[in-house]
């Protein structure tokens, strides 16, 4: 599989045949139970539009969406089409779109969260809305605090009402991954908050794991121990998942000294981390789907488009693409998009018009700001993709 990328001054991206799929697994329209409505988005321009690119290539329209950010982490959808995005530091919830303007898709500043004590990478981190948001208008959020990690609900412009506490805060590794997944019960990425991954390994820990919950922040029905929020464990750092049409799980891993990993989540399995640093020999754990040397990769946010698996990384500056089978191996070589376009990528979701959206994290400590970061830009896809026509 060859990948050939060009870029012009206006934003396109021309991708070679690693995206020339096949229909079945094109970045088509979501599934009709998708969740919302696709938002008045800016169309390219014409200088945008595909032109001259090699036959056979495929092209995707980069258009920046929101601007002068800081440090968005969480994305989620309502049903409006709008987004919903957290800042990291600032502990505000803004909503992005529906409307636009010549600079993009509005941003408003919902609320700002004064439980959430940032420092280091904790803060206002994963953002989920309830599947059943037409009636009961709830939002989830993981956060930090002086003390701990927590998950809490809220309505909008209400209180926030913790439903998690006493996940294992630190400077660094505090996860955030936070989605419901297609069986409705909310899932949570967690960090190990230890340098040498000691509580990765305690099946009493919360920190380290992958948690499953009811929306009231208890245990869910069929989870590995009875009891436990504990769905799997042995991970380093988890910043995203998310599922594809077979409800196959996957989430990223990251902060490990030599390797980040994108796994495919198994109930009860163990994925290594302290014992291991990416692929394992040892039968009783679970090597990654892939994994990249650490400079490369560092991927926080996951999104899934048919067979497509997309992960975003910050240290690798770019966004990388798995095709995958239906037995769940990855076909071909992962080939990298953006690399380097638009710094550090953190936030990675499907919208409800087949389009991804991508954040940068530039504002942060290890970031180079361009004048116009934090950014939200928006990948369409010439072969279906929604806004081409």
């Amino acid at each position: 599989m060859i990948l050939r990328s060009r870029r012009a001054v206006t934003g396109l991206v021309s991708l070679g045949a690693v995206l020339a799929l096949s229909a079945a697994c094109s970045f088509g329209p979501p599934d009709p139970d998708a969740q919302g409505t696709p938002p008045n988005l800016p169309k390219p321009s014409a200088a945008e539009s595909a032109s001259g690119a090699p036959e056979g290539d495929q092209e995707v329209a980069v258009t920046v969406l929101a601007k002068k950010l800081e440090i968005p982490w969480g994305m989620a959808f309502l049903p409006d089409g709008s987004a919903l995005v957290t800042e990291r530091d600032s502990g505000r919830i803004l909503q992005v779109g529906p409307e636009s303007d010549a600079n993009g898709l509005t941003v408003t500043e919902v609320q700002r969260l004064t439980e959430v004590q940032a420092s280091g990478d904790g803060g206002l981190l994963g953002i989920a809305v309830s599947p059943k948001y037409s009636a009961d208008k709830t939002i989830y959020v993981y956060y930090s605090t002086a003390r701990d990690n927590r998950i809490g609900k809220l309505v909008l412009k209400g209180k926030l009402q913790p439903i998690v506490t006493g996940i294992p805060r630190s400077t660094d590794d505090n996860g955030g991954a936070l989605a419901f997944g297609p069986d409705g019960y909310l899932y949570a990425g967690t960090g190990d908050a230890t340098p040498t991954g000691t509580q990765a390994q305690n099946p009493k820990s919360l920190a380290g794991k992958i948690l499953r919950m009811t929306t009231a922040g208890k245990p869910a029905p069929g989870n590995p121990s009875k009891g436990s929020l504990v769905w799997s464990l042995g991970h380093r750092n988890v910043q995203g998942i998310a599922w594809d049409k077979t409800k196959r799980m996957y989430a990223s891993d990251s902060g490990q000294p030599k390797n980040g990993e994108l796994n495919v989540i198994v109930k009860g399995k163990n994925y290594g981390w302290a014992k291991a640093d990416g692929a394992s020999t040892n039968p009783a754990l679970t090597s990654p789907l892939y994994s990249w040397p650490i400079n490369d990769s560092y991927c926080s946010g996951v999104a899934v488009v048919e067979q497509t698996v997309a992960t975003a990384c910050l240290l690798g500056k770019r966004v990388w693409l798995l095709n995958v089978t239906g037995n769940g191996t990855v076909l071909g070589t992962p080939q990298a998009l953006l690399t380097g376009e638009y710094g550090r990528l953190r936030g990675l979701v499907a919208a409800p018009d087949g389009s991804l959206w991508a954040s940068t994290s530039n504002q942060e400590d290890a970031g180079d700001p361009a004048p116009d970061d934090d950014r939200i830009i928006r990948l369409v896809f010439s072969d279906g993709g929604a806004g081409i026509t």
